[in-house]
């Protein structure tokens, strides 16, 4: 069984598109499009920038560091390769934040900062792994992309951008509770045994497709819905 979904046959090319976990990332990014959209005035160069700095850091340099530690997705991607698209990726993210910060205002340097520790200590379980939580999951990739955009385009925080945050990191424990069974079962079972005594009398065996199937496509239905409230957001401040 594939370790993910999404993940595409091993070797070349292939390996750097199942890096980008390609659905979720499409997911997080969401919440900076909703983030942003939610300003009192959109503007859509800072939003832009805002995407590719989180698409660089999020994107590429926490997946590239989370296939360092234990290589989940068991590409043939080097470690060498692995980090440095970490460093170059995050580097790039914090160095379009410090640009946007220059020219709005310096306190989003605190959320570039934050970014910047967030992306190794998640992804990298430092500290022990305190920092590597279905709390900090949902706080990390949930909320802050929220709060990040929101207060890139508006330059402060108001009470929608906190209840905007409050609901992308409840999703995000949402896709979290999903997708921890499932990249168990992808990952680590290597056999299910066992049946299901149905009260017709019938009996169903219990295979690894069965116990995936709809947490999966409870995923694929919520990365849409998530992507789709975002093009939507844009379709109406456009």
């Amino acid at each position: 069984m594939k370790p993910a979904f999404y993940a595409l046959r091993p070797g070349g090319w292939r390996d750097y598109v199942t890096l980008l976990h390609p659905p979720y990332t499409a997911w997080h990014l969401s919440y900076v499009v909703i983030g942003a959209c939610l300003a009192p005035d959109v503007p859509w160069g800072r939003l832009g920038l805002t995407l590719v700095a989180f698409a660089l850091a999020m994107g590429i340099g926490a997946h590239a560091l989370d296939e360092l530690n234990g290589r989940p997705l068991e590409t043939e991607i080097s470690n060498p390769v692995l980090v440095a698209l970490a460093i170059v990726s995050v580097a790039g993210a914090a160095a379009i934040g410090a640009a946007v910060a220059l020219s709005t205002t310096p306190w989003l340097l605190a959320f570039v900062a934050a970014g910047a520790f967030l992306v190794p200590a998640y992804n990298l379980e430092l500290f022990g792994g305190r920092f590597h939580s279905d709390l900090w999951f949902g706080l990390a990739w949930g909320a802050f992309p929220v709060l990040t955009a929101y207060f890139a385009c508006a330059e402060r925080l108001r009470a929608e951008a906190v209840a905007a945050a409050v609901w992308a990191t409840l999703l995000s424990l949402a896709q979290r509770a999903l997708s921890t069974p499932v990249r168990r079962m992808r990952r680590e079972v290597t056999e299910v045994r066992g049946e299901l005594e149905l009260s017709s009398g019938r009996h169903e065996t219990v295979t690894r497709d069965l116990l995936v199937a709809g947490p999966e496509l409870a995923l694929r239905l919520l990365t849409a819905s998530t992507v789709a409230i975002a093009a939507s957001l844009v379709v109406l401040r456009a």
